[in-house]
């Protein structure tokens, strides 16, 4: 490991704004019976300590790295017990969750909205320079890559962004019902060939049917036709209501209803893709749904083989992604 990382994950320590839970923590009663976090619930107690400069949640120590991860995570965190115990002052208190639901909960002052796999986190922060009625939390497992919005974040005093480094995963541990307005998906893995890793897959909208208010905003801007046409088509199966969808962003053919920060505020891959001449989808979404949500029939619905041929090949930093590798192979073999 770098030097230049364990610095970073060293200051990552210090950031008050910036969540690091113990993953050993979470999955102490298994997989799929995660423990909820102390601060579900109660996002706005953490972002009011933001204006101290400390959070009521900082962790220490240090474990092992998760599988795929690119550091270590901090050992010890508040052991979730009976609400009381856990409850911040002057908040009400906040019932265990068992399959998304609670007898009581503390919805936030302010709406939060999420960013899915952040990265470096700069889409979040400028969301949140741009609208400070708002909290906003960036979500990302690398921590090397968060220690940039965390120390942007810091540095400059935000007080309504906060950063969490977790699985996406596990992100039903953290916010209870209600709690959260939007989610941001931007530039996700389009995980061609696993379904249920698709952060805009029925399991993944299940996730995040738990913890959105009724209403709640799903946003997925990508360059990814392949991924664009897949979530159309989980919005289609599942009766979703679809508010602005546009497979060119910057073309003239776009709807003019799309929110101005759609365009304006863009991530370092959007440039990237942009200046290699790939157009950049947006899909926006209401996920309220009845029962279980589906996935889309293939090929009736959603022709997978089909969209995958389709993206063509990609190039990224003058190189071929992987998927392109995969497909060129595929190709000789052929």
């Amino acid at each position: 490991m770098g030097h230049d990382k364990l610095r970073k994950f060293a200051e990552n320590e210090t950031f008050s704004c910036l969540l690091q839970p113990s993953a050993q923590e979470l999955l102490a009663d298994g997989y799929f019976h995660l423990r909820d976090h102390a601060v579900k619930g109660h996002w706005s107690s953490f972002f009011s300590s933001l204006q101290f400069g400390s959070s009521p949640l900082k962790t220490s120590g240090s474990a092992g790295p998760l599988p795929s991860d690119d550091g270590p995570l901090p050992l010890t965190m508040p052991r979730v017990g009976p609400p009381e115990k856990h409850a911040f002052p002057g908040y009400p208190r906040v019932a265990r969750f068992s399959g998304g639901t609670a007898e009581t909960a503390a919805l936030p002052e302010k709406n939060l909205v999420l960013e899915l796999g952040c990265g470096k986190g700069e889409y979040t922060i400028a969301l949140a320079e741009r609208d400070p009625e708002r909290n906003y939390i960036g979500v990302d497992i690398k921590g090397a890559r968060l220690w940039k919005g965390a120390k942007y974040a810091t540095e400059h005093a935000l007080p309504n962004v906060a950063f969490l480094r977790t699985r996406v995963e596990f992100i039903t541990a953290f916010f209870a019902p209600g709690e959260v307005s939007e989610v941001w998906l931007t530039f996700s893995d389009p995980q061609y060939r696993s379904e249920n890793s698709r952060l805009s897959s029925p399991l993944f909208l299940e996730r995040y049917r738990s913890f959105l208010r009724p209403g709640g905003i799903v946003h997925l801007k990508t360059d990814s036709r392949f991924l664009h046409e897949y979530t159309l088509a989980v919005c289609r199966a599942n009766g979703l209501r679809i508010l602005a969808a546009t497979t060119d962003l910057y073309g003239m053919s776009a709807p003019a209803a799309i929110p101005d920060e759609v365009r304006e505020v863009q991530t370092f891959y959007e440039k990237l893709f942009l200046e290699q001449g790939y157009p950049i989808t947006y899909l926006s979404f209401v996920i309220d749904h009845e029962g279980p949500y589906v996935s889309p029939r293939d090929p009736e619905e959603f022709d997978a083989k089909a969209w995958r041929a389709a993206e063509g090949p990609r190039l990224l930093f003058g190189h071929d992604s992987a998927e392109t590798r995969r497909q060129k192979l595929h190709a000789a073999e052929d």
